[in-house]
């Protein structure tokens, strides 16, 4: 199962942010809005791509357009990568090979 901690999160996606916004990262904190960092929407969504992309979730449009700080950027690929792990520790191994025993019984 993969796994990151809180703070990778964090600063993977402060790094994301700089990279995109031409910015040094180490001055990004939770309360900085987007605005303030001349983002624009285009911006935006060329951020939530790579955060999508580094981290293999998908962020929802809802989700995304509703993005204004750094912090609202940490917490919602913070919240996707939960999902995602909670989902990978819900499949159930029995499951699977109920599946396997039903595909070799059909032959």
């Amino acid at each position: 199962m993969w796994e990151r901690s809180v703070s990778d999160i964090g600063s993977q996606v402060r790094e994301i942010l700089a990279f995109h916004l031409g910015i040094d990262g180490s001055h990004l904190v939770d309360d900085t809005r987007f605005k303030d960092l001349g983002a624009d929407s285009l911006d935006v969504v060329e951020i939530v791509m790579s955060c999508e992309e580094q981290f293999g979730v998908e962020i929802p449009n809802r989700e995304a357009t509703g993005l204004a700080t750094v912090g609202d950027a940490v917490r919602c690929v913070e919240a996707q990568v939960a999902a995602l792990v909670a989902a990978q520790s819900n499949e159930h191994p029995a499951g699977r090979g109920h599946r396997l025993r039903a595909m070799l019984s059909a032959k």
